[in-house]
């Protein structure tokens, strides 16, 4: 499985594969031909009461928590499933604006789909 992250304000690449955009939010100062996405899974994303907690301040470590728990309700592990399943196919980027991928969502998603 060849999956990894990347920010969306960077500029796509060949081997990007597919695209997958995994905040709720549309970046800002991107539009959606520049950003070039093939997906958008909001309902795999953090909750909005999980992204403002963390944003507040929250620990990456109880944030990380969190969202796997939010992640193992039934409709977000059978989308994660999904995702998991497609990424076994072929190349995957998961996209995301956080200004630390790899302290972030995107990198919780990962993981959970190479482990």
């Amino acid at each position: 499985m060849s999956v990894r992250v990347r920010r969306i304000y960077d500029e796509p690449e060949s081997d990007d594969g597919r695209r997958v955009l995994v905040d709720r939010l549309w970046p800002r100062g991107i539009s959606k031909d520049e950003a070039h996405v093939d997906e958008w899974p909001k309902e795999l994303t953090p909750s909005s009461e999980l992204r403002k907690w963390f944003h507040g301040g929250g620990a990456y470590e109880e944030f990380r928590h969190r969202y796997e728990t939010e992640l193992a309700a039934p409709a977000a592990a059978e989308l994660l499933d999904g995702l998991r399943k497609a990424a076994r196919k072929g190349r995957m980027t998961l996209l995301t604006a956080s200004k630390t991928p790899e302290r972030s969502h995107a990198q919780v998603l990962l993981d959970l789909l190479k482990g």
